[in-house]
């Protein structure tokens, strides 16, 4: 039962390290600039389509 306990215990450590590695990459690392822009697109259109809703549904509240 320990060992079992001990191996997901370290699989967990693992996985967190490599996704902490793999988002330090994407932001620091060579190709950040096109990460970071795609992300910022997401986070733009987003916004938009929330503003876009919230639109709608205060005419639909008026009407």
């Amino acid at each position: 039962m320990r060992a079992s306990k001990g191996q997901s215990t370290v699989e967990y450590i693992l996985l967190v390290t490599a996704v902490t590695l793999v988002v330090i990459l994407f932001t620091t690392g060579k190709g950040s600039g096109t990460f970071q822009s795609g992300l910022g697109q997401v986070f733009n259109q987003t916004t938009q389509d929330m503003t876009n809703v919230a639109s709608r549904l205060q005419d639909n509240a008026a009407n």
